[in-house]
């Protein structure tokens, strides 16, 4: 007596099979005139980048100038103030003290740009004159 075993893997279930949820047909694509405009929030390197050289053009200082003064490679600072590198709490305060701040000056002048852009951000979006948002502090992660 031969029986005959299909070629086949046979699927045993673990769980029992739930009902299905009822598949809905997708909402028709918002076309871009009345999609609302997004919005790119600012990155703190981009600000603190920015207070710098705009410090540092103020006191038409060159980079190499301030490079030297910070002890810091002048391509680095660069970097730092174009915002393509997230530079440590030691840089930061090296680059401000050689432009005669303190680091708690220039953070505090990146959040004071931080908390412009983000008012102006916050008003498009609520399509309002004024924010509503207020912000008293700032906040670091590293």
């Amino acid at each position: 007596m031969t029986s005959h075993v299909p070629n086949e893997a046979r699927v045993i279930p673990l769980r029992p099979q739930a009902a299905r949820p009822e598949v809905r047909p997708a909402a028709p694509p918002v076309p871009p005139e009345r999609r609302p405009p997004t919005v790119r929030e600012p990155l703190w390197r981009d600000l603190v980048g920015d207070v710098l050289r705009r410090e540092r053009l103020d006191q038409e200082r060159t980079l190499k100038e301030v490079a030297e003064a910070a002890r810091i490679s002048m391509p680095y600072l660069s970097e730092v103030e174009r915002g393509r590198k997230e530079a440590s709490s030691e840089v930061l305060a090296a680059a401000a003290g050689a432009l005669g701040l303190g680091l708690g000056d220039l953070l505090a002048r990146a959040q004071g740009e931080l908390v412009r852009l983000t008012s102006r951000h916050t008003a498009v979006r609520a399509g309002r004159g004024t924010s509503g948002a207020r912000f008293d502090g700032m906040c670091l992660a590293a």
